[in-house]
């Protein structure tokens, strides 16, 4: 048996923290143990509430701007200089599989992220993590360590599957956040929905993980990419949007069932599996190991970490820092006061909050005291009582994009020559091309 720990880690597509062991009002019976059984992380923050630049830092340790993932795999590319953690572990002598879905590169080239092999290429999340338990049955302990990721896409949009369990809109719990609307509770219950499948994937693999004797020796990881698809959440720099779930469990080793409220950002995630595995992460990235947070061996905690939005259909550019108790967003250019990603605007809670966002521009600078305000209703950018505050939020994000060399700090951050192909023939997104035109022009200029 190998020395080196297995790594299974399941992807869910813009789940947040939409679990019940994060207070969400719904059952998520295996998330909730495996929580309950390893470790559970209640203030890890993504980089970029969207899947390609989320999941580019997530593989490569690095903020998107800084490995030129600033938007989605059909406009961006992470540079072929900068390493990834695929590819990283096979060097440190892992076998590497991917199961179902990656948005890290173009679909179809699982092998430029460093796997070896690509298992199933798509199906639903419970189908997909069957799957996984017959190539767990007929692995051998002696065929050496793996690194296999199961990427599901649930729960993405939409939120009406035919085959899926949908709760009744008036029983689902409201988000703090948004108001309680019809629509939105109708997008609740079927998020729900797409919750649960994901939730009876998990509980699959981690019986399979049991019945092949590999549990002991095997780091199971769930995880997603960022916020669920909801105003307010995906494609913005609030709470929601950055916030998301990690638990992670390995028998005699990480399973008391601790919750860390420590601050960190999914740029970490990859020293420290690299650091678990007993390889090395590249010098030069953002992410730092917490596997002293995890063995109990010496961690010293984040001050701060930050997140970001450049592109993801529309140009959307922000920039943000966020500690334990402040979040300070810098906003850039002319935009709505919320822009909505295409598919939550078609959606119902988008129909009824699309006038309300789209009505005024947002502000320069936005301030927010997650003590008195965790919801971020009240910007106190420009309250006299927290200028000090303010300054020095803004100073640090200032010298993060000075000294990371970041384009939208000379001004507008360059379209792709592929990004504005793919928006033109994007012509599902008529109606909302013709919208924005209408609302806001500014942000037409490369469709």
């Amino acid at each position: 048996m190998s020395e080196q720990p297995n790594i299974f880690m399941m992807i869910a597509h813009d789940l947040g923290t939409h679990c019940g062991c994060y207070g969400a009002g719904l059952e998520t019976p295996n998330i909730d143990a495996l929580a309950a059984e390893g470790r559970l992380f209640t203030n890890y923050h993504c980089t970029a509430a969207q899947c390609s630049p989320s999941r580019g830092s997530i593989t490569t340790g690095r903020y998107p701007h800084n490995n030129g993932l600033v938007g989605l795999t059909w406009g961006w590319e992470i540079r072929e200089d900068i390493p990834r953690m695929p590819q990283l572990l096979a060097d440190a002598g892992y076998s590497t599989h991917l199961f179902g879905v990656q948005h890290e590169a173009p679909p179809g080239r699982a092998d430029l992220l460093g796997y070896r092999q690509h298992e199933m290429t798509g199906g639903r999340a419970v189908d997909l993590a069957e799957g996984a338990a017959e190539w767990l049955a007929a692995w051998s302990a002696d065929d050496g360590p793996f690194f296999a990721s199961l990427g599901t896409s649930e729960p993405h949009r939409p939120y009406r599957r035919e085959g899926y369990r949908t709760d009744d809109p008036a029983d689902v719990t409201p988000l703090a956040y948004l108001p309680d609307l019809p629509g939105i509770r109708e997008d609740i219950a079927g998020l729900n929905g797409l919750v649960y499948a994901y939730d009876d994937a998990v509980g699959i693999v981690r019986r399979a993980l049991e019945d092949s004797g590999l549990a002991e020796n095997t780091i199971f990881i769930v995880t997603t990419d960022h916020g669920i698809a909801m105003p307010r959440a995906k494609c913005t720099c609030y709470d929601p949007g950055t916030r998301t779930t990690l638990a992670m469990r390995m028998p005699g080793r990480w399973d008391d069932g601790t919750v860390h409220e420590e601050l960190l950002t999914n740029c970490d995630l990859m020293p420290t599996l690299m650091q678990a595995a007993g390889g090395s992460a590249p010098e030069e990235i953002d992410g730092r190991s917490f596997l002293g947070l995890l063995d109990g061996s010496g961690y010293e905690p984040r001050g701060h970490v930050f997140t970001e939005m450049t592109y993801h259909g529309v140009y959307n550019p922000m920039r943000c820092v966020r500690t334990r108790d402040h979040s300070y967003i810098r906003n850039f250019g002319e935009l709505p006061l919320v822009c909505l990603a295409v598919d939550i605007w078609e959606g119902a809670g988008g129909i009824e909050m699309r006038d309300e966002y789209n009505a005024t521009a947002r502000p320069e600078q936005e301030l927010y005291d997650l003590a008195a305000d965790p919801c971020e209703q009240r910007n106190l950018a420009d309250d006299p009582a927290y200028a000090e505050t303010l300054g020095e939020l803004s100073g640090i994000v200032d010298q993060w994009m000075a000294d990371s060399g970041d384009l939208l700090a000379q001004g507008r951050w360059p379209a792709s020559a592929q990004h504005i192909e793919n928006m033109r023939g994007r012509r599902e997104e008529d109606r909302f091309r013709e919208w924005l035109e209408r609302m806001w022009p500014e942000q037409v200029w490369f469709m």
